[in-house]
């Protein structure tokens, strides 16, 4: 069954189409900006998940301290339309890079994030170039095993080589601890502040993340501000970690049924370009809301490839139907715009501004 939003985005956009509800996203934007305010620490939101500055000015406007950005192309996005106030979560390497982070400096008020020497001697060149200080924040790894420095000795030792660096400031740290590993995060972070503070360095950042985390938000203690992303538009996965609610949800991919070529399947005409390959660990590759029984159960680039076996109800051809994707993140840089509404009016078209930016 088609709904009559439904089958007006149908008619104006065509499928697939990535529509976003304002009331959630503003009601979401509400919760979690009064929850951190709740818990004492700052927000600041990753625009990884929306990739609008539009949208961050409205997590801004809420009471958000700024924003993060894990690529440098999407700073300038933001940087280019007002916001001024900007952590890049990742490593920056390379003369390319180091010219418009110098640029951006210059401009802006940017921190930015390290966890080996190496980057550290790089930045040197992007703050001679801005002409004024580079605040670093030093990446620590608490559990997830991707970047950072994985002892509070490294840690210590990174701060120092900060410090005595030309044209750095030693900011603070950064954590991404796992769900149900803060109390190790509490070790490893209060062992690399007693050892920073032996230094004569004192943090004015201490950063954690993300969206999964929000059941977790303020148990750092000394932690100063939280990275959610995510929590703007929620999605399965946010979902399975119970930090999000199906209501919440306010991202759907609409899709039409194209082909049902046998009764216990059907073809959707999102296929690995729409909803991607991410399962982010899941059963399949989104929830279908008009049939949740059915499984969107692989992919061609344009095909999603329906398993209807389980399902009580069956969609027909041209039916349009509302996914709740798996991971919304990587959908949304997929997509040049998405389509807003409120209630059953469609109010516009935002451009995802910052989408592609691989550097």
């Amino acid at each position: 069954m088609t709904t009559p939003l439904a089958a007006k985005i149908a008619r104006e956009f065509g499928t697939p189409a990535a529509v976003i509800d304002m009331d959630r996203v503003k009601r979401n934007i509400a919760r979690v900006q009064a929850a951190c305010d709740a818990a004492g620490v700052a927000n600041r939101p990753h625009i990884k998940t929306h990739k609008s500055p539009e949208l961050a000015k409205l997590q801004i406007k809420a009471g958000a301290r700024g924003i993060t950005c894990q690529k440098l192309g999407e700073a300038e996005v933001m940087a280019d339309a007002g916001i001024d106030d900007i952590l890049i979560s990742y490593n920056l390497l390379g003369d390319e890079k180091m010219a418009r982070l110098g640029a951006l400096r210059s401009r802006i008020d940017v921190t930015v994030a390290a966890d080996n020497p190496v980057v550290v001697a790089d930045l040197t060149k992007a703050a001679a170039a801005a002409g004024r200080s580079l605040p670093v924040v030093v990446e620590c790894d608490t559990g997830r095993k991707r970047a950072g420095v994985e002892t509070p000795a490294e840690a210590i030792e990174l701060a120092r080589i900060i410090s005595t660096s030309p044209g750095l400031s030693f900011a603070g740290f950064m954590l991404y601890p796992t769900e149900t590993g803060w109390p190790q995060a509490q070790t490893f972070f209060d062992d690399a502040l007693a050892g920073v503070r032996a230094l004569g360095l004192e943090p004015t950042i201490v950063s954690t993340g993300g969206t999964p985390n929000l059941k977790n938000l303020g148990q750092l203690r000394g932690a100063t501000e939280h990275r959610p992303g995510t929590y703007i538009y929620n999605d399965r996965m946010q979902m399975t970690a119970g930090v999000a609610t199906l209501d919440d949800c306010a991202l759907h991919i609409y899709s039409t049924v194209v082909s049902r070529a046998a009764p216990e399947r059907g073809i959707l005409d999102a296929g690995s370009k729409t909803l991607t390959a991410d399962t982010g660990g899941l059963d399949g590759f989104g929830l279908i809301l008009e049939h949740p029984e059915a499984k969107i159960a692989r992919f061609a680039e344009e095909h999603g490839f329906l398993d209807l076996s389980r399902s009580n109800t069956r969609p027909n051809i041209g039916d349009v139907v509302r996914i709740v994707p798996n991971h919304v993140c990587v959908v949304v840089n997929m997509l040049d715009e998405v389509v807003m509404v409120r209630g059953e009016e469609i109010i516009g078209v935002l451009p995802v501004a910052a989408r592609g930016k691989l550097r």
